[in-house]
């Protein structure tokens, strides 16, 4: 049997709190997930839920997979109900998908407090059920919800669950962590047991027929996932980047690359691993959820070096600080710019920017020193590529960009009227390729203002400004420093017609001041990199 991976993030996955997929979202999903190349892909619950019902019925002819099999989840029958007669029973089967996942309770204390009937009928269900999906021509999963904490209560009725399924034709009975408690010793120790009991009724190795689907409470789904499959399994459940109730499941992009890079195990097609960090991240953003920046694998900062002794490590050879090539899961290496950060750090952080400093020592040595000078007055450079690459180009004879205007003086004042308005309206005063210019603008707040007055004063001589759109602003406290005079950063992210953005950072006791000097920084970047500027 070859390795199963079965993705529930449009069922397991959407039950994180702040997620609600639409049906256009869960076929977008359903698309990404195709081309990361899993091999089942659980689209939710029809006839419990009518949006499931219609990404079904959408499916159908809306969705071409080439990689994944389309699985509807739901229950068993209910107890005292007959399998044909189960309007749940009966959407399944509506739903039309080669295969089905049924959830059944494996764990007595739930079939006769939560259920409310005996072990014998929850059995019938689970018998009754798969036998009659696998009559109806469908591939069909068992989940044993709460299987774990159910075989440690009482080992013989969990595995009589299933050893019903297996013998009613399931094709793999999945073991859940439903309360996320387990830890990766456990999952091997009841593998292990559950496979001697079941030696007698299983052709072939037991655990080829056994799934896993662990949830993250104690922050080990990953491992647990992970040693499930050392102990044999071959079907694992996941979700993208992670995402389920409480604090999730086991994340689907971890699980995959240790498999697969760690263990050397053939779990994805050829060619798909490398669209991980693309799928992950475009999951996200449909989901609405900013992309987690210290994600395994996937994480903006997974391959990211801040310590000045890893990168001169890497200088020599990258693989010494990398766990593997962050190509192959289609990330990069970055290099921190920090107050940490030695002569080997901004010299990879430069060559990474495009500017070769290795031939500038007396320029490399000026702007490490600066660096650590200007870090250590609060000032980061680690999400402000584009200040930092002012700083080093400002420091290479004939490189150093010039910038677009001198400063004479600002102004900015807020005034606070009898109807209740509030409006900030800032004035400059600068010189621009000789001539000094005055302009005045309103904003919505004193740096809008300001941003706005100072455009109007560059615009006749840098119309290309017009494109450029302040995409971000944030503001932060640094520590150690405490009330209205606490020293203050200031991060903008600007972008361009074109789809260009970079970053620049400012730092100040006075939080105008700090925007300004982020501000300066966006503009002169930009129009260092504008072809109209440069030509």
């Amino acid at each position: 049997m070859t390795y199963q991976v079965y993705d529930t993030t449009l069922r397991d996955g959407a039950q994180r709190e702040g997620i609600s997929y639409s049906v256009v979202d869960k076929l977008a999903v359903a698309r990404l997930l195709d081309e990361f190349g899993v091999g089942f892909i659980e689209g939710g619950w029809p006839g419990a839920m009518p949006k499931d019902t219609e990404f079904f019925s959408r499916a159908r002819t809306e969705l071409n997979l080439k990689h994944a099999v389309l699985v509807a989840f739901g229950a068993t029958r209910k107890a005292g109900v007959a399998v044909a007669a189960d309007p749940q029973v009966r959407a399944l089967l509506d739903a039309e998908t080669p295969a089905v996942c049924l959830v059944a309770k494996s764990d007595i204390r739930h079939v006769t407090r939560a259920l409310r009937t005996t072990g014998d009928e929850n059995l019938a269900m689970v018998r009754d059920s798969v036998a009659h999906f696998v009559a109806e021509g469908r591939r069909v999963f068992l989940d044993c919800e709460h299987f774990f904490d159910g075989y440690r209560f009482d080992p013989a009725y969990t595995s009589s669950v299933v050893a019903t399924a297996l013998e009613a034709g399931a094709e793999v009975v999945v073991m859940c962590d439903t309360n996320g408690g387990m830890l990766p010793s456990r999952i091997t120790a009841a593998i292990t047991e559950l496979t001697e009991r079941l030696g007698h009724i299983v052709d072939g190795p037991v655990p080829d027929r056994l799934g896993i689907h662990c949830q993250n409470d104690t922050s080990c789904a990953v491992a647990n996932t992970v040693a499930a499959v050392e102990a044999g399994v071959k079907h694992f459940q996941c979700t993208a980047n992670g995402y389920g109730e409480r604090p999730g499941n086991a994340d689907l992009f971890a699980v995959v690359g240790n498999l697969q890079l760690k263990l050397g195990l053939p779990v994805l097609p050829d060619g798909c691993l490398e669209q991980m960090v693309r799928v992950s991240h475009a999951i996200a953003e449909i989901a609405n959820i900013a992309p987690d920046t210290h994600q395994a694998y996937v994480g903006a900062a997974a391959f990211a070096h801040k310590a000045g002794l890893h990168a001169s490590a890497i200088k020599v050879d990258p693989v010494l600080y990398n766990h593997v090539d962050p190509t192959i899961v289609g990330n990069d290496m970055r290099i921190l710019v920090t107050e940490m950060a030695g002569r080997a750090s901004i010299e990879l952080k430069s060559r990474e920017l495009g500017i070769d400093l290795a031939g500038h020592p007396e320029a490399l040595g000026r702007v490490t020193n600066r660096v650590k000078e200007l870090e250590a007055g609060g000032w980061s450079f680690e999400a402000a590529d584009a200040s930092f690459e002012l700083l080093v180009r400002g420091e290479l004879p004939g490189e150093g960009p010039v910038r677009p205007f001198t400063l004479e003086s600002y102004r900015v004042q807020v005034e606070h009227r009898e109807d209740g308005a509030v409006v900030s309206e800032a004035t400059v005063k600068v010189r621009v390729r000789g001539e000094r210019v005055i302009a005045t603008a309103e904003g919505n707040g004193p740096v809008n203002a300001l941003d706005e007055a100072l455009r109007v004063a560059l615009s006749r001589h840098y119309p290309e400004l017009a494109s450029f759109e302040l995409a971000d602003y944030k503001v932060r406290i640094l520590e150690g420093s405490h009330g209205t005079g606490a020293v203050t950063r200031v991060l903008v992210e600007t972008i361009d017609g074109s789809g260009r953005d970079w970053t620049t950072v400012g730092v100040h006791e006075n939080v105008v001041e700090a925007s300004w000097h982020a501000l300066v920084d966006a503009l002169t970047y930009g129009l260092s990199r504008s072809p109209v500027t440069t030509r």
